[in-house]
């Protein structure tokens, strides 16, 4: 798909609006933020951090919108997982038992040796601006939603790293133990590994970017059934509420990601009245340009489920994208009103306002983002809609330094000290944005010392 990047309303890693993404060619890989698929991703993931003793609030999750079925440990505590191991999924106990396997990775501090690695091949710069560009989303044209900031040659790197067998084993035994400890039945992992050895059989010169860097041995699927046959909770089934959450992030996923013809195809309008495949005909319909099409549809989802903020986002998002700036406001207020703790949501909702630019909009736009950037104040979206917030308001002050916090963001860090400096003048000495106008300079001058 060409054109310009769209959100989209659903839940995020979190939110999972997805955005309409530029066609990815093969060595290009961008990084989606959407509130929803986020959030469902993280539900499953937060109960195996607490059984491997780590602090979940410390652990990042990032969705790749890649059509692979991939999914890798980088940065420490950063699990990236492609859009296309959720399409290629069958159920929400494959999806936990990858985030247990790869949280295996991350308790065995396996990422150690693959920082040694790029090290050595003069690769550890590229693959920190990879990792930069994952804490939050870059680009103008998104804010949340399926927002896609370029990875470029950092995820190449990535996917070009490899786990040893013993690092492997060590990381299905830990998974095998978290899964045991949260009650939950590792046939996920089982299957998932049967369905990535036979798909590889059928990808004739290919190879599995998976199986590249997560070999599947024998041994490593005997280990699983072994497991199986001890487990008590080998025949637990997944909790209704996970279902349900998977189906519909996997139609989201496969309404913003794939052609239109195939997402009709997958959920047949003749045939499946279910919600996830209204959800994904939906959106592939908005994507398409048809909003005649695609404004009932997503109302006829929302009277269904009237409690469900991101239905409201991609209400919110098919009006604001197709002109209707006005009409936009109420399900994008509605979306925060039933999930205020979602900053992805308020900068949908603030740009809405910015747009409509009248002094009661903008200082609510102001609020919104302010909120927001308390809880994510990595994602660089914020700081240039401040930035623009602050100049119609005449608080010149405030927008030099959020223009300074833009830079730093970005990396320009001398563009960023410059800016430090100026808002230092603008603003009231002492006062809490004066203080942090120094801790800019302070963080420039650091690493433009270090270059």
């Amino acid at each position: 798909m060409h054109g310009p990047v769209k959100t989209l309303s659903l839940i995020v890693m979190i939110i999972f609006v997805f955005a309409k993404t530029q066609q990815c060619h093969s060595n290009q890989f961008n990084i989606v933020r959407d509130a929803e698929i986020e959030n469902i991703i993280e539900g499953y993931a937060r109960p195996i951090f607490n059984s491997a003793g780590l602090t979940a609030d410390n652990i990042q999750i990032r969705m790749l919108n890649n059509l692979q079925v991939n999914a890798f440990v980088l940065g420490g505590q950063r699990i990236f997982i492609n859009t296309g191991l959720i399409i290629k999924a069958s159920n929400p106990n494959e999806v936990i038992g990858v985030l247990a396997h790869e949280t295996g990775h991350i308790s065995g501090g396996h990422h150690a040796r693959i920082h040694q690695d790029l090290d050595r091949t003069n690769n550890i710069d590229v693959l920190s601006m990879f990792l930069g560009a994952a804490l939050g989303y870059a680009t103008r044209d998104v804010s949340a939603g399926f927002a896609v900031s370029k990875a470029g040659k950092g995820l190449a790197i990535a996917e070009r790293l490899k786990y040893s067998r013993m690092q492997e084993a060590s990381a299905d035994s830990a998974a095998l133990k978290y899964l045991d400890i949260t009650g939950q039945s590792a046939k996920g992992m089982k299957t998932f590994f049967e369905k990535i050895n036979n798909n590889q059989l059928l990808m004739v010169g290919q190879k599995n970017p998976y199986l590249s860097s997560h070999p599947v041995t024998t041994d490593r699927i005997i280990l699983v059934e072994n497991h199986l046959h001890l487990s008590r909770y080998t025949d637990v089934k997944s909790k209704n509420s996970e279902i349900t959450d998977f189906e519909m992030m996997r139609a989201k996923i496969i309404g913003f990601t794939l052609p239109y013809k195939k997402v009709h195809k997958i959920y047949p309008v003749e045939t499946d009245n279910s919600q996830p495949a209204i959800y994904a005909r939906s959106i592939s319909n908005y994507l398409r340009g048809d909003l005649i099409k695609a404004l009932p549809i997503i109302e006829k989802l929302i009277k269904r489920q009237p409690k469900n903020p991101f239905l409201y986002e991609l209400k919110g998002q098919m009006l604001f994208e197709n002109g209707k700036i006005k009409e936009s406001l109420l399900p994008y207020k509605t979306s925060v009103k039933l999930a205020p703790n979602e900053p992805l949501l308020r900068i949908n909702l603030a740009k809405a306002q910015i747009e409509l630019n009248t002094d009661i909009l903008m200082q609510k736009a102001k609020s919104h983002l302010n909120l927001a950037a308390t809880q994510e104040p990595a994602i660089l979206e914020i700081w240039r809609l401040l930035s623009i917030v602050y100049g119609r308001l005449g608080m010149m002050g405030e927008m030099v330094l959020s223009q300074a916090e833009f830079q730093l963001l970005s990396g320009n860090y001398q563009s960023a000290k410059v800016l430090s400096d100026r808002a230092t003048k603008k603003l009231n000495v002492g006062s809490p944005q004066w203080l942090r106008s120094q801790d800019i300079k302070a963080e420039s001058l650091k690493f433009l010392t270090l270059k």
